[in-house]
């Protein structure tokens, strides 16, 4: 995933509900348009397709360094499944946002493709894509294959609406020259409250500024989001009725990233992607950022650099994460035969993913992360090893909007605007206006 774009960085999963611009016509709610759309069919299916040669169309965003991996892969499924022929079409997230939906209410849509997997209970609501029960049921996928927080993320409304593929969560990257300069073993980073306050004052004492408080959602909210899971708390409501993030959890997690300014941990107005060039140049020895970070800090010529889990700050520990996730998209003419190779396609690359974990990823499949291959990728290795206990958002529909006001109460209290307590208070009220929205919009 690159790092080039904002509008990129917010469908990772924050605000994305502002980027799927259309709904999709059609009555009776997900459930009938799952009958509609498999019918009689909705029963396993074998995991090989035997049946007349078919087509494909797959879109998604992978337009950074990520998408070579996907190309590579699908080339590689073509080559081995002859009577299956799948085409890929690659746009910028938020153009793809906009289009798949516009595309599918005009029945010109393509057969399946990636979400993130914050927008999936938006586009089930709008019926943009299928339930797919009975793909998991086809390909014999339970929790058990994954990890309980990315499998359940996607169902709504008691229906799944998508099959993971990965993954994609922060971890924490450190300069292992700049550890050295205030005397901390490199090979030894923090991995807790009291290590990393610690290492932070070390820092502090040899004139570097460790940790960078960014204010922009990329990074800003998903560590505060992170903190605020660690002390306890919760964006919303599991069924995203009220907003939650304004409790004193929230309180202790944007006062602990606001501290990192007042104690001169952090210089002040730190600027997009600032505290990530500063890991780079050695201006900061720790840096809270996406897996995705790994093979853009390879490239940098002669950085010592390191990552670990996220220390746990808080009473337990936590770490905020996206995933890409498979779905199936609605057709005005059901077509079994597509229907069928599409599960094959989903979990072939599911199958395969240890090559995608090689674009900078976590692959779901529990088999994958536990081979002798994933774990030889020790950097991905590493923030993989949190994925028991990684949070998304509640599946609920529209729930982009909502955490889209987050980002401002980060960004105020960390440009020391407001005091953090006031900056949560104040967003929590807008946000709890958007989910009442929210409810009346796509139904409780």
């Amino acid at each position: 995933m690159s790092l080039d774009s904002l509008t990129r960085r917010r469908a990772l999963g924050l605000g994305l509900g502002a980027l799927v611009l259309t709904g999709c016509g059609g009555g009776g709610g997900p459930r009938q348009a799952a009958q509609q759309q498999t019918g009689a069919q909705a029963t396993a299916a074998p995991t090989t397709y035997t049946g007349p040669a078919v087509s494909l169309a797959f879109w998604n965003g992978f337009t950074g360094g990520d998408g070579p991996f996907m190309k590579r892969l699908v080339e590689q499924f073509n080559g081995e499944h002859p009577n299956i022929k799948v085409t890929m079409n690659v746009y910028q997230w938020a153009d793809y946002y906009a289009k798949v939906p516009a595309a599918v209410s005009a029945g010109q849509g393509p057969d399946l493709g990636i979400m993130h997997v914050d927008s999936v209970a938006t586009n089930a609501a709008r019926q943009v894509v299928l339930p797919l029960d009975d793909v998991a049921k086809a390909l014999n996928l339970t929790e058990a294959d994954f990890s309980p927080p990315v499998w359940q993320a996607g169902v709504y409304k008691g229906a799944r609406y998508s099959i993971p593929l990965d993954v994609h969560p922060l971890g924490m990257f450190y300069n292992k020259a700049v550890m050295k300069k205030a005397g901390l073993d490199p090979e030894n980073p923090p991995k807790n409250g009291e290590e990393y306050l610690a290492a932070l004052e070390e820092l502090k004492k040899a004139g570097i500024q460790g940790h960078w408080a960014t204010p922009f959602p990329f990074t800003g909210s998903m560590q505060f989001g992170t903190l605020l899971h660690q002390y306890g708390g919760r964006l919303f409501a599991e069924d995203a009725s009220v907003s939650r993030f304004a409790e004193d959890p929230g309180v202790q997690a944007l006062t602990w990233l606001v501290d990192l300014v007042n104690k001169g941990y952090s210089p002040k107005n730190v600027g997009q992607d600032a505290d990530f060039i500063a890991l780079q140049n050695g201006k900061a020895a720790f840096n809270w950022n996406g897996i995705w970070s790994i093979n853009t800090l390879r490239e940098v010529e002669n950085l010592e650099w390191g990552v670990a889990p996220l220390p746990q700050i808080g009473t337990q520990p936590s770490a905020w994460a996206g995933s890409h996730q498979f779905v199936v998209f609605k057709q005005r003419t059901p077509d079994q035969n597509k229907l069928a190779a599409a599960k094959v396609f989903i979990n072939w690359i599911s199958g395969h993913s240890i090559e995608w974990a090689k674009a900078g990823q976590v692959p779901a499949r529990k088999t994958i992360r536990e081979s002798a291959e994933f774990k030889a990728l020790k950097e991905q290795a590493a923030i993989g090893s949190q994925i028991d206990y990684l949070y998304f958002l509640p599946s609920v529909a529209g729930i982009g909007d909502a955490s889209a006001v987050v980002d401002q109460a980060v960004n105020a209290a960390i440009l020391m605007k407001k005091s953090p307590k006031d900056a949560l208070t104040e967003a929590a009220a807008k946000a709890d206006k958007v989910l009442e929205q929210n409810r009346k919009k796509y139904g409780a």
